[in-house]
């Protein structure tokens, strides 16, 4: 039979794939986990209306969403920074100087927490992996320059 003649309810929905875990531990601050279980209440809560609206399409989208997020819940390793750190850590904000003489805020947190522009860098990224074990006074190299580690703290 012609594909003209079949109506689209009658077709197969389109499987999503589904999102890739990371093979890292899943480490968290405390804001990453409630960021998590706070994206897995929205996500439960968009479930029952697109249920209640008969979307399948978002319901297929969101069920994978879900799945991913509730995953990245479960194995979340929960890390608590020093509150007078002594080394740049997980969970450790630390304040940099570039060799062009501009400095720049950085905290090392989750993967799922990570936001660059907003200086939270996941702990498995190539600046945090050179930055990682680093003392106030250390001069760091990264990206053809360096960085000097001018303080730590905690994160309020």
């Amino acid at each position: 039979m012609s594909r003209a003649f079949v109506k689209e309810s009658d077709q197969e929905t389109e499987t999503l794939p589904e999102r890739t875990l990371s093979p890292h531990p899943n480490l968290v601050s405390m804001r990453g986990l409630a960021l998590l279980e706070e994206r897995v209440r929205t996500l439960e809560a968009e479930r029952a209306a697109a249920r209640a609206s008969g979307d399948d399409a978002a319901r297929a989208r969101i069920a994978r969403d879900l799945r991913y997020f509730q995953a990245r819940r479960d194995s979340a390793r929960l890390v608590t920074p020093d509150l007078h750190p002594q080394q740049l850590r997980f969970g450790v904000r630390a304040r940099l100087r570039a060799a062009d003489g501009a400095e720049h805020r950085y905290q090392i947190v989750g993967e799922d927490e990570a936001d660059p522009a907003a200086g939270l860098i996941s702990y498995v990224s190539p600046l945090a992996a050179a930055l990682l074990g680093g003392r106030v006074g250390d001069v760091v190299p990264f990206g053809g320059g360096a960085l000097e580690i001018l303080a730590l703290e905690s994160p309020s």
